[in-house]
């Protein structure tokens, strides 16, 4: 039975629409969820939790209906912003002695361990936390509950690259029992090379591929050569493309390539690439012409 499962989650508001999300996430999993800014991801992780009310859609959690048993389920989930939203003026201490009575499974002992090891100072207001401290501060709520689903958005924003490890090696232990499940959204995309074990890809308000991460990238395939070698047959079935006096690059479906493509390199992208390419917009290239003597 899958941890969480979204079906047909449609949002609209004036310039902006979720169209028809679905995706799945099996218990013993992590799962991330990736777009550029604007995409989608934090309305879409906002409409699960049921902080904004999707016009049509079913959110799953454990095979019960989230907004019938949303009060039950949510003792079960661990939701985390990459900010904190609480009282700026308030101290983390304060804010904890509130949150901790939301939650029947509240574990004070793991929460004092989540503060020693992310090196949090409880007698701190939140308006005194840097970026980096106020996820973290977020994290260590939304783990300290023993929640079966982690959802987080944006976790590793603001974060060094040791405290961001750190996480990642944290993320692989949660869901080591296999009972645990941890969606994030990110836009740092070596984070998912990892950690992650599903890449769920959405693009303007609708989900591109939602698959295991090797199925993922083994969609696609990144193409090189000289620019006498971008044929128009070859040029129809590049999603994105960049071209340079040298030659060019593009990305293109694995299963659209020709078995033989002479003269070109034919790769395997990373996560990045794919989204990169897939962004990619049809306007004229950007011409910088510095003013000479």
């Amino acid at each position: 039975m899958a941890l969480l499962t979204v079906e047909g989650l449609n949002k609209s508001y004036p310039a902006f629409s979720l169209k028809d999300v679905s995706f799945s996430l099996e218990p013993g999993y992590i799962m991330g969820f990736v777009g550029r800014n604007g995409s989608g991801k934090t309305t879409t992780l906002k409409a699960i939790m049921n902080l904004i009310h999707p016009q049509s859609g079913t959110i799953t959690i454990l095979g019960q209906d989230f907004r019938t048993h949303e009060l039950d389920l949510k003792e079960r989930i661990g939701f985390g912003l990459g900010d904190v939203p609480f009282y700026p003026k308030r101290t983390l201490a304060a804010i904890t002695a509130v949150v901790a009575r939301f939650y029947t499974t509240w574990d004070a002992g793991l929460y004092a361990r989540l503060v020693r090891q992310f090196g949090l100072d409880v007698t701190k207001k939140v308006d005194q936390l840097s970026a980096g401290m106020k996820v973290k501060y977020s994290l260590a709520l939304a783990m300290s509950h023993h929640a079966q689903l982690l959802i987080l958005d944006e976790p590793t924003s603001g974060l060094d690259p040791v405290s961001r490890d750190d996480l990642l090696y944290m993320f692989r232990s949660i869901i080591e029992s296999g009972e645990a499940s941890i969606l994030f959204s990110t836009h740092i995309t070596s984070d998912l090379e990892k950690c992650a074990d599903f890449i769920t890809y959405i693009r303007d308000g609708s989900i591109v591929a939602s698959r295991d991460k090797d199925s993922f990238v083994d969609a696609y395939r990144l193409v090189k050569g000289p620019k006498s070698a971008l044929t128009p047959n070859l040029r129809a079935t590049l999603i994105g493309c960049r071209e340079t006096s040298l030659g060019f690059t593009g990305l293109a479906l694995t299963q659209d390539l020709p078995p033989s493509l002479p003269g070109i390199i034919v790769e395997t992208p990373d996560i990045e690439s794919v989204m990169v390419y897939h962004e990619m917009t049809t306007e004229e290239p950007f011409v910088y012409t510095p003013i000479s003597d």
